[in-house]
């Protein structure tokens, strides 16, 4: 079994949409690279028609 990682130890970014940082999680390995928001809100709030969206 893998040893564990320290959450300081997993990567980071800045959501698009809140500007708040959020770290690395498992079910987003494959696609890291992509994920550009921290949370399903912050998602819909960036669709057009949206009150939040750009902000």
């Amino acid at each position: 079994m893998p040893k564990m990682r320290k959450k300081s130890d997993l990567p980071t970014k800045i959501c698009v949409i809140c500007g708040l940082p959020f770290t690395w999680r498992k079910k987003w390995e494959r696609d890291w690279e992509n994920v550009n928001h921290c949370s399903d809100r912050c998602r819909a709030a960036a669709k057009p028609g949206h009150p939040r969206a750009g902000a």
